[in-house]
């Protein structure tokens, strides 16, 4: 197997960043702390690779998992300092894509 030439960490982060949905999740977070459900529903996602996806974030330090000692148990999600680092990244793939990126209508 061929050894990439890649930083290992530049390799590693856009891996990460680069996951189905992952980016969209960052992105929804960016407006500030959320619940499942908000977020779910703003995405095209089912419940099961969302969670998957966010405790992947949650475990990488982008994503700070705050549970509520409510009944019912109320759980928000939202960015960490981390996680707030990204923004700029986001916002230019944002502004290329709208500069760059062509949707196809659908007929």
């Amino acid at each position: 197997m061929e050894q990439s030439s890649l930083c290992p960490r530049f390799e590693k982060g856009m891996q990460l960043i680069g996951k189905r949905w992952t980016g969209l999740i960052i992105y929804q977070l960016l407006s500030g702390q959320q619940r499942f459900c908000t977020i779910q529903s703003a995405l095209p996602i089912s419940g099961r690779l969302l969670s998957e996806r966010l405790k992947e974030l949650e475990d990488e330090g982008i994503v700070n998992r705050h549970v509520y000692p409510e009944v019912p148990v109320r759980v928000e999600y939202s960015l960490t300092d981390k996680g707030i680092a990204l923004e700029p990244v986001i916002r230019e793939i944002e502004k290329w894509s709208q500069a760059w990126v062509k949707i196809e209508k659908e007929v």
